[in-house]
């Protein structure tokens, strides 16, 4: 996509990230979820608890096009993907694949051996499916939340 930037997030940008993220979870994906299954997920992505999560050492990357944030990916332990988000306005134009490939390439040169997890949510399962993850089991509730456990696994090249 012409004009789009990845660039790593700093703790200034998580105002900007948490509206990105809640705006996408309220409109697609806490529908399914209870009450207390929402509070607490909206609880999890305020901007104090991503400042947290950087500090803490998730590493989180944002997408810019022309300025504007357009995108954010964050990874939890070099092996977890723990957050995939892109404005709606920009869906289906190649920016969460663009996304996921700069972090998973991150991840590898910091000792990744090509496995990764994420915790999909139903609306995000064919995207997720499309970058290659494999569900590994149906249906799962913490807290509230729904999710979708999935497994990446990249074979090295013979």
């Amino acid at each position: 996509m012409y004009g789009l930037r990845i660039r790593a997030a700093t703790p200034e940008d998580s105002e900007s990230i948490s509206k990105l993220i809640c705006e996408l979870v309220e409109k697609f994906i806490v529908g399914e979820f209870s009450t207390r299954g929402r509070d607490f997920l909206l609880s999890t992505l305020t901007a104090e608890a991503i400042t947290q999560n950087m500090q803490s050492g998730y590493r989180y990357h944002v997408a810019e096009v022309k300025e504007s944030l357009s995108g954010v990916v964050a990874v939890r332990g070099n092996v977890h993907l723990y957050h995939l988000f892109v404005a709606e306005r920009f869906h289906r134009k190649g920016i969460a694949r663009k996304l996921w490939q700069f972090a998973m390439n991150e991840c590898l040169r910091n000792g990744n051996r090509g496995e990764f997890t994420v915790n999909s949510s139903a609306y995000a399962l064919g995207v997720y499916k499309k970058l290659g993850f494999v569900a590994q089991s149906g249906r799962q509730e913490k807290n509230g939340v729904v999710f979708y456990p999935m497994k990446l696994i990249i074979q090295a090249s013979p």
